[in-house]
């Protein structure tokens, strides 16, 4: 039987992704790409990884979103990450929570996708 081995990439809809595309270059700085960016193994922190979550179709964990996804983005410092993405313009979702895997806050993005940034403590 052939198996998953991880996540291929996050793929969503934006009524303008070049200039979506900016704002993530801008305030989180995302390498450039035409059509997105690619996250290489060696980019990432040792001991990160990737889920894949289906939660049950009444969830509030995405709000205040309206969509039905949310896509997660490790970073280096989530404090930092939050106050850049505040500048350029997003609305901060709550208050960044610790856990002993890392440390996660929440932005609702221009088109009004809900990310979760993860700073691992790996």
């Amino acid at each position: 039987m052939a198996k998953v081995l991880g996540i291929g990439g996050v793929f969503f809809k934006s009524p303008d992704p070049a200039r979506l595309h900016k704002w993530y270059r801008e305030h989180l700085g995302f390498p450039d790409g035409d059509d997105g960016v690619a996250f290489t193994p060696d980019m990432l922190p040792p001991g990160s990884f990737s889920v894949f979550g289906v939660f049950p179709e009444k969830t509030e964990y995405f709000e205040p979103s309206y969509n039905s996804f949310m896509f997660n983005l490790i970073v280096d410092d989530v404090d930092q990450a939050l106050q850049q993405v505040e500048e350029g313009g997003a609305q901060i979702v709550g208050e960044p929570i610790e856990y002993e895997y890392g440390k996660f806050g929440w932005f609702i993005d221009p088109d009004g996708n809900k990310v979760e940034l993860w700073q691992t403590s790996y």
